[in-house]
């Protein structure tokens, strides 16, 4: 068993491409059907235009901004060329940048867990991190402000909804802010395929950051160093790692039931 508290070191565009870290007002096209129903119920959110095909207009449950009826080639028309919006579209409000020490401050009486991504770039990665994290009650998603993707729409479709309903933080230094989570008596648990002890078998109580990096590249020197203790997660001999959104969802899974 651990004794005693953390021990920190001493020392395609289109419509969707909006940065909404740093301030802007611009709005976002938000498309699909749970992303836009989250939105649509998240009082953060500033709603400006409604568009949705009759069918799927008819079964929203929501009473904040009527509905606009527009064929599927019109919805097609306002958002970039491709993508899958199940014939619904929010213009609304970027969220507001969430602040590190609000979002993963730990609510009492019960295990806190937040997940932190090293520079993890693809926006269908991080939208399903942030669906599992969502499902087995994570705090917050905390990020690197570079390399990673920003809060868009094509972000907000792969989360499913979970991007209103979980903070998704983004730091300028991760360094630093493993060291910020430590203070509010977090315990670090980086991912790595090199280290000893498997998730199941890691003394992981208290209040957990699951610290996981980018496929291939995995975790940086300065995060294997902010660490308290390194896990990995066993696979067939065949199959040498798992998937960085995988490995997230196991990981929450192993905490939630333990």
């Amino acid at each position: 068993m651990r004794k005693g508290k953390p021990q920190y070191p001493r020392q395609q565009p289109g419509p969707e491409k909006v940065n909404i870290h740093r301030g802007t007002l611009t709005n976002v096209w938000i498309y699909g059907l749970h992303a836009v129903e989250a939105a649509l119920a998240n009082p953060a959110r500033q709603l400006q235009r409604l568009v949705a095909i009759d069918t799927v207009a008819r079964g929203l449950n929501q009473s904040r901004l009527k509905a606009e009826i527009l064929n599927r080639d019109a919805i097609d028309a306002l958002l970039p060329r491709g993508v899958v919006h199940q014939g619904v579209a929010l213009l609304a409000s970027p969220l507001p940048e969430p602040d590190l020490q609000d979002a993963a401050k730990p609510l009492p009486e019960r295990r806190n867990v937040v997940v932190v991504l090293d520079q993890v770039t693809d926006p269908h990665n991080v939208g399903a991190i942030l669906r599992s994290a969502a499902a087995f009650g994570a705090r917050a998603v905390i990020a690197t402000e570079r390399n990673t993707p920003e809060a868009t729409a094509s972000l907000a479709k792969a989360a499913s909804g979970a991007l209103d309903l979980v903070p998704f933080v983004r730091v300028v230094n991760l360094a630093r802010a493993l060291d910020e989570l430590k203070e509010l008596g977090y315990w670090c648990v980086g991912f790595a395929d090199r280290a000893e002890k498997s998730l199941a078998a890691a003394d992981l109580t208290g209040n957990i950051a699951l610290v996981l990096g980018a496929e291939g590249e995995g975790l940086r020197r300065l995060t294997i160093e902010r660490c308290d203790q390194l896990v990995r997660i066993p696979t067939a001999s065949a199959m040498a790692s798992l998937n960085v959104s995988n490995a997230a969802a196991v990981a929450l899974y192993e905490l939630a039931r333990g």
